[in-house]
């Protein structure tokens, strides 16, 4: 992503500090103090057929703060272009009700509308202003032509609402009638902060995405992550896009394409990214068709080589049990075991947190224990959430690639 000039103001503020401190700077070297960071992010799928001059208020959990908030919005599952001729932001009050002049007009190149041609991306411009961490962003988008496949995430886990019109500057309820539990075109939040400040991109299936933990409480296991990391005075890594999508695999496209073919645009498109954290594999494991510990492991290292030619490191997490699930079986059990035993003892991973170590039963190790179980003997409860992200080691997020 190209570097923008700070504001005037800031500007002046920023070359007042480096005078001080070290002499006259250059513009050039006053703006490269700061850079883009994703402070939220989604995964993109199919969705079903897009509606005409439908609106959607979209409910959203930023990790880091900053200012010069940029959204991205995805027509990447779309057979056509879309346009969107009204985008705002705001800051929620409660359900689909804004803080009074909270709510501001984002533009693209400068005009109000834009056009998303279909398989691509479009980034807002920046506004001006400070976005707090831990805010409730919301974004309120009309499509006047939605067509054909929709691109969004299906699994939210957020309470988000829908009008038909356009009702995108309004702060008001009145109007936003709609709940919907998926997110519609939106595929990611960034803001712009120091040049030393990062961000962890989880990448997963449903255990990620937080199938199971709590809706509107922001309690999968990457939101928890955010909070530590927010409170973490030894880390420069401060933000977290949740990149799970629910029955994704490593190797297969299925529900969602398989994290190989996604991991350049769900992952490193992304602006700040420093570290990659992979926790994924159960659906390749269980699925039973075929697939060898041999093809898994080849999958992690097609990953970690991408994200090291990118510059990111990789933390790699272990797949946890899951006996007690239907598709469990003795052969699973011995393909999981031994992809463990690469995930912990190969060195290919710049770090490794053990989350089978977390979740597993001491007394019955190929469970999960009872007190984390939500019941289906596959997915964390909340309790199960946070133990997970407590598991991260937070200076193996600031590792650097090999």
């Amino acid at each position: 992503m190209t570097a923008r000039l700070a504001r005037p103001g800031r500007l002046i503020a920023v070359l007042a500090v480096a005078v001080a401190l070290q002499g006259t700077p250059t513009v050039a070297q006053a703006a490269t103090t700061r850079h883009d960071v994703i402070t939220w992010g989604a995964s993109a799928d199919r969705m079903g057929d897009g509606t005409p001059d439908r609106s959607y208020r979209l409910v959203v959990r930023t990790s880091v703060g900053g200012d010069d908030l940029r959204i991205r919005l995805s027509n990447a599952f779309g057979d056509r272009p879309v346009t969107f001729d009204s985008v705002y932001t705001g800051v929620r009050r409660t359900g689909a009700e804004l803080v009074p002049g909270s709510n501001r007009r984002l533009t693209f190149d400068g005009a109000r509308s834009v056009t998303v041609p279909a398989g691509a991306t479009a980034y807002s411009d920046p506004l001006p202003g400070r976005l707090p961490a831990a805010t409730d962003l919301v974004i309120s988008l009309h499509s006047p032509d939605a067509a054909g496949p929709a691109t969004g995430h299906w699994m939210a886990m957020q309470t988000s609402y829908a009008a038909q019109g356009d009702h995108t500057a309004e702060e008001g309820a009145t109007n936003w009638t709609d709940t919907v539990g998926s997110w519609f075109y939106l595929d990611a939040v960034t803001v712009r902060t120091s040049a030393s400040t990062g961000a962890v991109v989880a990448l997963g299936d449903s255990i990620t995405d937080g199938w199971q933990s709590s809706t509107d409480l922001n309690r999968r296991w990457p939101d928890y992550l955010a909070r530590r990391l927010r409170a973490a005075t030894g880390t420069t890594v401060k933000g977290v896009a949740n990149e799970g999508i629910s029955g994704n695999k490593v190797l297969a496209d299925g529900a969602g394409q398989s994290a190989l073919n996604r991991l350049d645009r769900d992952v490193l498109s992304h602006p700040g990214v420093r570290t990659v954290f992979l926790f994924e594999g159960v659906n390749d494991i269980k699925a039973h068709a075929g697939v060898t510990a041999e093809d898994l492991i080849a999958g992690y290292r097609e990953i970690v080589d991408r994200a090291h030619a990118a510059g990111k490191c990789v933390v790699g997490a272990t797949v946890g049990p899951f006996k007690g699930w239907s598709e469990w079986d003795p052969a699973a059990e011995a393909v999981r075991q031994e992809v463990n035993a690469f995930i912990r003892n190969s060195g290919e991973f710049d770090a490794v947190t053990d989350f089978d170590r977390i979740l597993r039963n001491p007394y019955d190790p190929e469970r999960i224990l009872p007190f984390f179980d939500n019941g289906d003997h596959l997915h964390p409860n909340d309790k199960g959430m946070q133990a997970l992200a407590d598991a991260v080691d937070i200076e193996s997020l600031d590792c650097a690639s090999g």
